[in-house]
């Protein structure tokens, strides 16, 4: 008998798009496989929608909010599943997604291997979707891996992975301490307990990213901050287990510049510490740099006040963005319906 896949979702008002994620997780090529999905106590439409779906093999339960490490923990502990498919309420997955990474899984003699796969960011129209090659989209050990993401500033989808049971009991749950970046501290634990990473690059995921929309963005809120802080800090941790060479250290100072934005100007006690930590691994941090936009408003006002205007700025060209993304899809999804009979394309 094949594996059973457990394709786990959780949602929080994400009723404009979950209707089409639960589609992309159904469409699956892969016969045996289960769907749950957790409600996180949304105050929209987003749970009536699910139910819509409630099944033998599509599971929907409801909780009281308590953030998205907590509803995929809820998730996880009432799958049965032999491998795990993560899935956000607004991403989607190609029909052949998790056949192709099984595949590869069938071939693998262990079970501590972890399948990764190619994904592409998009708004409202999967087909624009851009798949953008990076140095993690291939064959890797845990320790290069880590060491590329972290000092090259890379990323890896949370739907990307498929992830056997096996690992995933071993890697423990997600930390609902992070209210941001949870995904990456939690991939970083998978990482550790693995004997490495395939990549399958015909298997494709959809991304839909809106910046600044969405529940990982950081912004100005210390609760955030202070999360993400901890992120890093559990990363650095992380990678140095593995190694602690010149190459290690010098990659933890890189990702420490790289994030030192998100804590400067307003959180000073955090800059202090990373500086500190910079200078431990041998490297030194630099004052982070304003975008020419905004140098003259730092130069006037102070960086404070020219952070603040950047991020509000960054919130009404998200708005702008998103309306404009909308409206496309909608003229596209109404010149279908008229050209097909009433037909109106769905994402997958």
């Amino acid at each position: 008998m094949k594996p059973l896949v457990s394709i786990l979702i959780p949602a929080f008002n994400a009723q404009e798009w979950i209707a089409d994620t639960i589609r992309s997780a159904i469409a699956q090529t892969w016969e045996r496989k289960e769907i749950v999905i957790v409600d996180d106590g949304s105050t929209d439409q987003t749970l009536a929608i699910a139910r819509q779906w409630d099944s033998n093999s599509v599971r929907v339960v409801t909780q009281k909010n308590q953030g998205a490490a907590a509803a995929r923990n809820k998730a996880f502990s009432l799958s049965h599943g032999d491998y795990v498919q993560w899935l956000d309420a607004d991403d989607l997955l190609a029909p052949d997604k998790i056949e192709r990474q099984m595949e590869v899984m069938n071939q693998c003699q262990s079970k501590r291997t972890l399948a990764s796969a190619a994904w592409g960011k998009f708004r409202y129209r999967y087909h624009k979707a851009k798949f953008v090659r990076t140095a993690l989209w291939c064959d890797l050990p845990p320790t290069e891996w880590l060491l590329r993401r972290m000092g090259q500033n890379l990323y890896m989808q949370t739907a990307t992975w498929l992830v056997s049971r096996e690992l995933t009991e071993a890697a423990g749950p997600w930390d609902t301490r992070l209210l941001g970046d949870d995904d990456n501290e939690y991939f970083c634990r998978i990482l550790l307990a693995s004997d490495g990473v395939r990549f399958v690059p015909d298997a494709r995921v959809y991304y839909r990213n809106f910046g600044c929309g969405s529940l990982s963005y950081v912004g100005l809120s210390n609760k955030r901050i202070e999360a993400h802080w901890l992120s890093m800090q559990l990363h650095l941790r992380y990678l140095r287990s593995l190694e602690d060479s010149e190459r290690v250290r010098s990659a933890c100072v890189r990702y420490l510049q790289t994030w030192l934005h998100l804590f400067y100007p307003q959180r000073p006690d955090i800059v202090r510490t990373a500086e500190q930590m910079a200078r431990d691994l041998g490297g030194q941090l630099a004052v982070p740099r304003s975008s020419w936009k905004f140098a003259w408003v730092r130069a006037v006002l102070g960086p404070e006040v020219a952070k603040r205007v950047q991020t509000t700025l960054s919130g009404l060209k998200y708005s702008v963005v998103k309306s404009w993304g909308r409206a496309l899809f909608r003229i596209e999804n109404r010149r279908l319906a008229k050209n097909f009979g009433g037909y109106e394309r769905n994402p997958m």
